[in-house]
């Protein structure tokens, strides 16, 4: 079994700033990535960022691209999501998950999720 602990959620105005953390810990031996996924209310979840975890290298959606910033501190078995110049419409609940497949953007390739952090933007 794998657990994943999601923090860092809050409220902020538009144009600041929050930092995500994604914990790992259990049988993480055979999983590869870990990325960070949202859901809004009344749509549907969706990719945000992926980092693999043998290069360090990053995936980003189009929409986050240039704002967002994901990382990983080995040591300490976690993920960050910097999030800067935040909008409104980033407003959602954020997901961490675990992947054995590098760079992937599919719901379905995720196997363990966290229990979500709360992001809201006020305009």
């Amino acid at each position: 079994q794998v657990q994943l602990g999601e923090s860092g959620g809050g409220l902020v105005q538009a144009g600041g700033s929050l930092r995500l953390s994604c914990a790992a810990s259990g049988r993480t031996f055979s999983y590869y990535a870990t990325g960070w996924f949202r859901q809004a209310p009344g749509k549907e979840r969706e990719f945000v960022a992926t980092i693999s975890w043998s290069n360090n290298t990053p995936y980003y959606a189009d929409s986050v691209k240039g704002r967002f910033t994901i990382s990983r501190d080995n040591a300490k078995n976690t993920v960050y999501l910097q999030m800067n110049s935040l909008k409104p419409e980033d407003t959602a609940v954020y997901y961490c998950a675990i992947s054995r497949y590098p760079g992937s953007s599919l719901y379905g390739r995720y196997d363990y999720w966290g229990q979500g952090t709360q992001v809201t933007v006020s305009s």
